[in-house]
């Protein structure tokens, strides 16, 4: 079976190396085209495009696959898997498969279709989430679903459970893959009435209220670390809160009412936080021990 794989970022390699590693022919491996990257802005490679050209693999990087039908037809693939690929394929794309578009979705649908399935099961307090197969339809994850891999979240953060999901869809596109090829395909349709949809994060998504519950202000900051992460102000600077925990401490809304190598202790409102991983605005991450070390911050200072 000739497979085309499609997908951009770093998340997207473990599934790619996996149908690599397991012998099966890659035709070709489809992903965003180089955009510039870091501070001094150097036009640089998908991660998928870096590891496709470190194995001699055939790479399309289309600016807009759906203008490109005919050379995506003419690669003569007999499947497409899609992971995290990050454009929408039309319906000249979907049918020049024989069998089949299956994208490898980041959450058990019918929840959380759309850019940022991750972050919303973290931000909705989701004790579980997961992988599912569907075959991919034009209208948006909406498809048929072949199989589902479920995981716990837990107190991880995006990141952390970004890789854990990362690692669960390469076991996912490998099991897909064998159903396919013995033609024992049963499908599932989606229960469209349970359907939820979730946006792209943008970075003004991410400002923390400290006057909000402190379970509330956790989730996000766990949802968006380590990027774009959720942020504040510490005496008129930026400061990106990477990870954090639960206390029962009060006070006034904001207020650091500790600073110390025991902890950096925050107050919401309702509870409070620890503060265990902070950033200042172009710096680098630090542990909160380091952060005092560096008298960064001060017990009655206020974020906002």
């Amino acid at each position: 079976m000739k497979i085309v794989f499609a997908g951009s970022p770093a998340y997207s390699l473990p599934s790619l190396k996996a149908l690599y590693d397991g012998g099966y022919e890659i035709a070709a491996v489809v992903t965003q085209p180089d955009r510039p990257f870091g501070r001094k802005k150097i036009l640089t490679p998908t991660p998928v495009k870096q590891f496709a050209l470190s194995k001699g693999l055939k790479v399309c990087d289309f600016e807009r696959i759906g203008e490109h039908a005919d050379e995506v037809k003419a690669i003569g693939g007999d499947i497409m898997i899609t992971c995290a690929y990050g454009q929408i394929l039309t319906r000249e794309i979907l049918s020049a498969y024989p069998k089949g578009v299956w994208n490898l979705h980041a959450s058990i649908l019918p929840k959380f279709r759309g850019a940022s399935p991750i972050q919303s099961a973290i931000l909705a307090g989701e004790s579980h989430t997961g992988v599912t197969v569907m075959k991919t339809e034009e209208s948006l994850d909406s498809g048929d679903i072949l199989l589902v891999k479920r995981c716990e979240i837990g107190d991880m953060t995006c990141g952390e459970l970004s890789e854990k999901l990362s690692f669960l869809s390469a076991e996912a596109a490998l099991e897909a893959i064998k159903i396919i090829e013995s033609g024992r395909i049963q499908l599932l349709m989606q229960d469209q009435a349970a359907a939820t949809f979730c946006k792209k994060i943008k970075k003004e998504d991410c400002k923390i209220d400290w006057s909000r519950p402190a379970e509330e202000i956790l989730k996000k900051i766990k949802a968006f670390s380590p990027s774009p992460a959720a942020y504040c102000t510490l005496n008129g600077a930026i400061l990106n809160v990477l990870n954090a925990s639960y206390c029962a401490d009060s006070g006034r809304a904001g207020e650091v009412i500790r600073a110390d190598k025991g902890g950096v202790i925050v107050a919401c409102g309702s509870g409070a936080l620890h503060l265990e991983l902070l950033q200042l605005a172009g710096g680098k991450a630090m542990t909160y021990c380091d952060f005092v070390n560096g008298r960064k911050i001060k017990a009655g200072d206020v974020l906002d």
